[in-house]
């Protein structure tokens, strides 16, 4: 069991197979789950900072763009752990809605939903090492489906509740990943505005 939920891939061909596991997991195993997280957010990270720095992209007819090594660090970091505390908070509130939906849980459970549920943008996000914008753009929006189509049935199996009340439980949570979307774009803004701003290079 521990081989099959710890296969991102089958979140993509098998996943209902995969909740189902993560539904039969203890209460006791769940901690170590969430490195699932914490190792996988590190590869778009990785990815995104070799494509910035030695791919580049292009713009129309322009050259091609690149950010300094030192600017791509800073916001790659910022980046990695912006992903890990969205994922926190989501988990979060997994958590606090499990009683109104008539489930039990926990945080730790909470955050483990929500870490298996971005596998898909994890995923995705390794196509950062080679930056194609109208291409990284359409796979964001499909995984970015693909990954609201994982809670959707991912909540029922692991929460252990109907699939009719499941399915108002994973809106609920859309609706806060939502919020949490515009928090993120609000916060770049704030740190552009101080200190973060990209640093761009001739290519």
């Amino acid at each position: 069991m521990t081989t099959l939920i710890s296969n991102p891939f089958g979140f993509l061909f098998s996943p209902r197979r995969q909740w189902q596991a993560v539904g039969k997991l203890s209460d006791a195993s769940l901690p170590s789950k969430l490195l699932y997280a914490i190792i996988l957010a590190a590869g778009p990270s990785a990815a995104w900072y070799y494509g910035a720095t030695k791919v580049g992209w292009t713009v129309g007819d322009g050259g091609v763009i690149l950010l300094s090594e030192a600017s791509a660090f800073r916001i790659v970091i910022a980046f990695y752990f912006a992903m890990l505390a969205s994922l926190a908070i989501i988990g979060y509130f997994i958590h606090w809605m499990a009683d109104t939906y008539g489930s039990d849980s926990s945080m730790v459970k909470g955050m483990v939903v929500a870490s298996y549920t971005a596998t898909p943008l994890f995923i995705a996000g390794l196509c950062g090492v080679y930056p194609v914008f109208w291409f990284d753009m359409l796979l964001g929006i499909a995984s970015l489906c693909w990954s609201v189509y994982l809670l959707y049935i991912g909540i029922p199996a692991v929460m252990h509740i109907p699939e009719e009340r499941g399915f108002l439980y994973a809106s609920a949570v859309v609706g806060v990943c939502m919020v949490i979307f515009m928090a993120l774009m609000g916060g770049v803004v704030i740190l552009w505005d101080n200190g973060l701003a990209p640093v761009f290079v001739d290519g």
